[in-house]
């Protein structure tokens, strides 16, 4: 009886020690967190130091191997695991443009990446696109030196150069050549018939660059699209994982013009006034195979180090502007609540991974690889929390029932932190249908296996108007759109949960996540 007694006496006491210990780390945590928060300092070098981040660029490569560094330096251990390579490279350096006459102007626009640049800074006349045989023969000695100005509306992606494109084209080039035809003779008809109504004519279809192998062997510059502001440009996507550097890399530029320019130029170009464009446009390649990597930092679990829980976001970005929001405010706080775990001398039960994900952009394709080989580890992870929404804050989690005591208590202290960042833990009423295919984020490929990803729910409490629209793939997401409370916070809520759901005496319950 003695014995079992003070058996019970010692239960009870490391059962204290154990809750007192967890307190301690969250208490380091939090005041960590007050006195020296680095969030923003991590968000700093990456996009102002590193900047936009595409795989099979050098800034994606130095992007990998400073997290890296970082997450060793305090303590993790790291992976950098090689996912694929893509055939070519590309480095986009500055861009320039002006109109030269007598309302000359500086010309705001972009270009996609792995499109081409420049011969150095390249000065011509303005021309309209043809958009039939005719116009195209009427006009084709004018096209050698010649910036084209091409209809429709930027998207974001560039004009198709490829075979397949030419062939598309060439069937709508046949296509406006009857429509010209059946014009021309409508027209005579009126002609001949001025005093009765008009027949109408038939609209030509108005597909974009249609004569884009033509103009380009007749010897233009470059092609010019109007675009909305803030100004789109993503990446070749039809012909980026088949160029080679030595044999067929793209030679005319793809130039996105803010639309109000745009329309200036049109005007001009539609009276036929004499002005030039010039534009110096610095997109480089670089020989392949390039190699990309993700990065996988580990808080080693200290009883059940093979189950997991796990917090993530893409490191790489497109590269019109840094990277910023999409996804640095995802890289950033995750970044931090690694430096203030081990900074607090966390010793989780079980592993927590933190992952920076490469080619989430281009297919979600990090992650995707993390997923396919890593199949043991799928029923030992407790969740995946994937960060890629803005600068908002982490302020609330919706959970199935199952899962809600354990998220209560993973998340107690958080409204100890900061009156203004109020914490809410919703119980989820329904559950949704498994995934069947990818999208979104990162995120996706665990969920259709089944795997938990329960993410913070965000919010911009303060009233800082953040509009994800206004930067999302455009020149806009910069270091400066990114809001330092809320970022500084969702590190620190980060980390705390983390930490809480490490060290549960079981991993989440799965009953009712999916239907």
């Amino acid at each position: 009886m003695k014995r079992l007694f003070f058996l019970s006496i010692y239960v009870l006491f490391q059962a204290f020690t154990i809750l007192a210990q967890k307190n301690q780390v969250v208490d380091n945590i939090i005041v960590n967190a007050k006195n020296d928060n680095q969030t923003m300092r991590h968000l700093d070098v990456l996009t102002n130091r590193i900047g936009g981040r595409l795989i099979g660029s050098d800034a994606y490569e130095t992007a990998t191997y400073w997290v890296a560094h970082l997450l060793k330096s305090w303590g993790l251990e790291v992976e950098i695991q090689e996912v694929g390579e893509i055939p070519v490279g590309f480095n986009r350096g500055p861009w320039f443009g002006k109109m030269l006459d007598g309302d000359g102007m500086d010309l705001h626009f972009a270009t996609p990446s792995f499109t081409a640049g420049t011969k150095g800074l390249q000065r011509g006349h303005v021309v309209t696109e043809p958009k039939t045989q005719a116009q195209f023969d009427r006009m084709k000695g004018k096209l050698k030196g010649a910036w084209v100005l091409i209809s429709g509306t930027n998207d974001g992606w560039p004009i198709d150069y490829s075979l397949r494109g030419d062939s598309l084209r060439r069937i709508i080039i046949e296509q406006n050549n009857e429509i010209q035809q059946y014009n021309d003779s409508i027209s005579r008809i009126n002609r001949e018939n001025r005093f009765g109504t008009p027949l109408p004519l038939k609209e030509l279809d108005d597909t974009p660059a249609l004569f884009y192998k033509e103009m380009r062997e007749a010897g233009i510059l470059g092609i010019i699209q109007s675009s909305a502001v803030p100004i789109r440009a993503l990446y070749d996507r039809r012909n980026a994982m088949d160029m080679d550097f030595y044999t067929n890399l793209p030679d005319c530029p793809d130039i996105k013009l803010d639309e109000n320019q745009y329309k200036i130029i049109a005007r001009k170009v539609a009276e036929r006034q004499y002005f030039l464009l010039e534009f110096d446009i610095r997109n480089h390649f670089k020989p392949g195979p390039v190699k990309y990597h993700n990065v996988i930092g580990k808080i080693r679990g200290s009883k059940y180090p093979d189950e997991y829980v796990m917090s993530g976001g893409h490191l790489d970005a497109f590269d019109v502007a840094t990277g910023a929001v999409d996804c640095g405010t995802g890289v950033a706080p995750n970044l931090e609540a690694a430096r203030l775990l081990t900074q607090a001398k966390a010793k989780p039960l079980r592993s927590i991974l933190f992952c920076f994900w490469a080619g989430e952009e281009f297919g979600l394709w990090g992650s995707k690889f993390w997923v396919e080989n890593n199949k043991d580890k799928w029923p030992k992870i407790s969740n995946y929390f994937n960060r890629d929404g803005g600068p908002v804050v982490a302020n609330s989690l919706t959970v199935p029932p199952a899962m809600y005591e354990d998220f209560k208590k993973a998340t107690v202290q958080l409204n100890d932190i900061n009156p203004d960042f109020p914490f809410t833990l919703t119980e989820r009423t329904a559950s949704p249908n498994r995934p069947a295919s990818a999208g979104g984020s990162d995120h996706a490929y665990f969920a259709m296996n089944g795997i938990p990803v329960i993410s913070f729910g965000t919010g911009d409490p303060l009233g800082y108007d953040f509009d994800y629209q206004e930067i999302w793939h455009t020149e806009r997401d910069i270091y400066t759109m990114s809001i330092p409370e809320y970022m500084d916070h969702t590190s620190v809520v980060t980390a705390i949960v983390l930490y809480n759901l490490a060290n549960m005496d079981k991993i989440l319950s799965r009953e009712g996540l999916y239907r």
